[in-house]
């Protein structure tokens, strides 16, 4: 069977879904390594997994050929898509071959009043949330700017700027943060919100805008990376000293943000705690800093014969209690 063929429903899935059971590959790290989740080998075999098997021994056969549907008209529509765009019948086309299985994945476990933050292929998605396929054709030949109304399928526009989706989704977040729609109990009214990004927007400075501003307000988004250790034509390795979804460990910041950003539903957001006053700044000096840029003192000031600190940044800075009145 070639790549562009697809078996059909009954073949795929019979009246036992619960196939055979193989052994879990071992994988490098930088292939996944033994955090990697997988369910299905390559081969199409059963792989065993202990937090999720009772998951998935819980769904239905009429549940497992939905799911298989909409990977086969995902991935059909974007195969036809991308033929188009090859005949310059589109201007553009982002393909999401390889990515049909997060896409559909994620956005059938979205409940209705979720709302996604796409970048520009997340087809998989939109197909999810009841989008037109027609639309996304319109917008990539340059006949529409989208199609759809957002707020009815709680499905953002797409986003062409590299990462500029995290920031929205993180600050719509906040809003239903503020709302009050988190950790309610209600299953009607509690929601999370999501955005979708590559491992080339984890270069973006959005990006770890987004999950700082997340970390800290403990807002109920969650960052989808959808890694395949490329960032279009340039390797992760030339990009970043730590694997996506690694947080630096130079940076508190992304790991809080990391951790925080996780759970949404049934966790409330704790009050904050109050900000104690900020040191007063020191008056800078009027040396010149290691880096060129020449720091000037405020006229109405000099310099004190007490003695002048180094401060973080490499330029001197002189304490309030060192200056005097001129």
């Amino acid at each position: 069977m070639s790549d562009n063929e697809v078996a059909p429903l009954e073949t795929a899935f019979g009246v036992d879904h619960h196939v055979s059971v193989a052994e879990a590959p071992e994988r490098p790290a930088h292939e996944g390594g033994p955090e990697m989740v997988q369910l299905l080998s390559p081969e199409g075999e059963r792989v065993p997994n202990a937090e999720l098997d009772a998951i998935v021994d819980d769904l239905s056969d009429e549940a497992l050929r939905g799911f298989y549907r909409d990977l086969v008209l995902v991935r059909r529509f974007d195969a036809e898509a991308t033929a188009l765009q090859r005949q310059g019948e589109l201007g553009l086309w982002a393909s999401l071959l390889g990515q049909e299985a997060a896409q559909v994945g994620s956005g059938r476990a979205m409940r209705r009043q979720d709302y996604a933050f796409p970048t520009y292929r997340e087809h998989g998605v939109a197909w999810c949330r009841g989008v037109d396929p027609v639309n996304l054709l319109g917008m990539f030949r340059g006949v529409n700017h989208g199609g759809w109304d957002p707020n009815e399928k709680n499905f953002h526009l797409y986003t062409i700027i590299i990462g500029a989706q995290t920031l929205h989704a993180t600050g719509y977040a906040m809003g239903v943060q503020r709302d009050g729609d988190v950790g309610t109990g209600d299953e009607r009214r509690d929601t999370a919100v999501i955005a979708y990004f590559g491992d080339g927007a984890t270069s973006q400075g959005d990006v770890s805008e987004a999950l700082v501003f997340a970390g800290v307000n403990n807002s109920p988004v969650v960052f989808f990376c959808q890694n395949n250790q490329w960032a279009i034509s340039e390797p992760n390795e030339k990009q970043t000293r730590a694997p996506c979804g690694t947080a630096p460990a130079a940076s508190a910041s992304r790991a809080s943000a990391s951790t925080a950003t996780t759970s949404s539903r049934s966790t409330p957001s704790p009050s904050r705690p109050s900000t104690p006053p900020a040191p007063a700044r020191a008056r800078p000096s009027s040396r010149p800093s290691p880096t060129g840029w020449v720091r000037t003192r405020p006229p109405t000031t000099r310099r004190s014969t007490a003695s002048v600190p180094r401060s973080r940044c490499g330029s001197t800075a002189t304490p309030s209690s060192a200056t005097s009145a001129g």
